[in-house]
């Protein structure tokens, strides 16, 4: 069996270079982490940093996030004039701030408020424009099959599913039978995502829902090569390692660089004799070579 895996969107993870090293290492479309819709039409400095993206990323969506629809059309736009191949619209982050403005999951509760957003973001621009979804807002309203519906009509041309609702954020079980009744529903392209850490989990949801593609979150953390089910030697991965690093350090300016480094060595770590004492020592390093020091001496 291919399979079409993919990287997931997150949060100040999913940057220019992770999403550069899950492409070289056999990730398929990629996404950027949820871009403010308003911030970036307001030309807010930090936010066109987010929405920068290199020329072997393609292809790429950049994912927007906000809740009204002008300023959503407008923002695809402008991602799309700058070389965007897709437009995601992020309507799965369960965090309180973000529901808390109408935005993320918080569309999965308002169908009629989602079917003015599709259409108004779909007249706007020519590239394919998709959604990320959960099952719905809480157990009561598991309502991703009538979002799916809807958003196919207005034009969304895929759909990527989360089945977990908003309510139970990452935990328990991510219930596959809703993707699979998703991928029922519509003609669309479905991408289920959701408990895959490997290509034996990616298959597996395959077979169990039928998704045309599958996408990695957590999965990928420390793993990049998960893409390829590659089983590499330690001194493979390590390259993989310097390589992601070493994007970092160009990418970013000396402070988030630092920041990043940690929190993606901290993952790179993660099994390894001694990496739980090792943490506290990298987090508090406080350079690139303190981090490298303190990293490669349990590697």
């Amino acid at each position: 069996m291919t399979l079409d895996l993919r990287l997931a969107p997150m949060a100040a993870v999913t940057n220019a270079p992770f999403r550069l090293v899950a492409r070289e290492r056999g990730a398929g479309l990629l996404t950027s982490e949820e871009i403010d819709a308003r911030a970036l039409v307001e030309g807010n400095a930090r936010t066109r940093e987010l929405a920068r993206h290199l020329p072997a990323e393609h292809p790429i969506a950049m994912q927007l996030l906000g809740s009204d629809p002008d300023t959503l059309a407008e923002a695809a736009r402008r991602l799309e004039a700058e070389g965007a191949d897709a437009i995601d619209l992020n309507m799965g982050c369960p965090v309180a701030k973000i529901v808390a403005k109408g935005q993320g999951a918080a569309l999965m509760r308002d169908p009629f408020a989602a079917g003015l957003v599709f259409r108004t973001m779909r007249k706007a621009i020519a590239v394919s424009l998709t959604i990320k979804i959960r099952g719905g807002w809480d157990e009561r309203t598991l309502n991703a099959v009538e979002i799916a519906r809807i958003a196919e009509s207005e034009g969304v041309n895929a759909i990527t599913v989360h089945p977990r609702t908003r309510s139970q954020q990452f935990s328990g079980r991510a219930p596959w039978e809703i993707i699979a009744a998703v991928v029922d529903a519509v003609g669309v392209p479905v991408t289920g995502n959701g408990d895959v850490r490997s290509h034996a989990d990616a298959r597996a949801m395959v077979a169990a829902t039928g998704c045309a593609a599958v996408m990695l979150g957590r999965g990928a953390l420390g793993a990049p090569w998960v893409f390829r089910g590659e089983d590499l030697s330690r001194d493979e991965k390590a390259r993989i390692i310097r390589r992601h690093c070493a994007l970092i350090e160009e990418h970013f300016a000396a402070r988030p660089a630092l920041l990043q480094l940690k929190k993606h060595l901290a993952w790179y770590s993660r099994g390894l004799p001694g990496a739980a004492g090792m943490r506290e020592a990298l987090f508090s390093a406080e350079s690139p070579a303190a981090v490298y020091d303190v990293f490669w001496r349990i590697w």
